[in-house]
């Protein structure tokens, strides 16, 4: 007899593994990608290290479903908040300041998933993120471009260069203190969104009102 999975048995392994992965995210969170260890990992989800590798058998497939979720998780809050805006540049606006506000709240996460220094496999394994990070950007960009709200720049090195500031400005190790408080997370947010608009071409004027306008979700929204 063929034993087939039934629907509780698969939703079970499927929540045994979500918490494997969660367990990971808390774990970089705290301590960086290198705390992301199979045996703390399994303590702090509550089960034997043997399951976790069951699940993931090596620590860079546990790294790779690891930035799968978080690279979902933002990229999905980023076009979220582009797809509500008014118009192309206002929506290029919000992505960038979305992507802005959730790294500044989650500074050692976004550092351990995009930037930390790390073996080469385990960098591997987060490219995803940042080729996703990096497409989305690229579609906003262009939309703008398209609407004939910016000159045709070239855009895989405009893409390259919003990037390099707001990785470097908000998470890496050249970066400021971390914001103690919800107007220093709005101060932070608007000065990067106001300094990549302006990189990009958006007359300073309108970038301002642009960066006015746009609303933060509050802290834990959308987390």
């Amino acid at each position: 007899m063929v034993y087939r999975r039934t629907t509780n048995v698969a939703r079970k392994l499927a929540a045994r593994q979500s918490a494997i992965v969660s367990a990971a995210h808390a774990l970089a969170a705290e301590g960086g990608m290198s705390a992301v260890q199979i045996v703390p990992v399994a303590r702090h989800a509550g089960i034997a290290a043997g399951t976790v590798y069951r699940y993931f058998p090596a620590k860079t497939d546990l790294v790779a479903a690891l930035v799968a979720v978080h690279s979902e998780r933002e990229i999905g809050a980023m076009a979220a908040a582009a797809d509500a805006a008014p118009g192309p540049l206002s929506a290029l606006a919000a992505a960038i300041a979305i992507f802005a506000t959730r790294a500044v709240r989650s500074r050692r996460l976004s550092f351990a998933v995009l930037t930390e220094p790390v073996e080469p496999e385990i960098d591997a394994a987060r490219q995803p993120f940042r080729q996703a990070l990096s497409a989305e950007l690229a579609r906003r960009i262009g939309a703008v471009i398209a609407a004939g709200m910016l000159a045709d720049i070239p855009r895989d090195l405009a893409v390259a260069a919003v990037m390099g500031a707001m990785i470097e400005g908000l998470i890496g190790p050249s970066a400021p203190d971390e914001a103690a408080d919800e107007a220093h997370v709005r101060d932070t947010v608007q000065t990067i969104t106001l300094f990549a608009l302006r990189a990009l071409g958006v007359v300073d004027a309108r970038a301002r009102g642009l960066v006015v306008q746009i609303v933060l979700p509050s802290a834990g929204e959308g987390a």
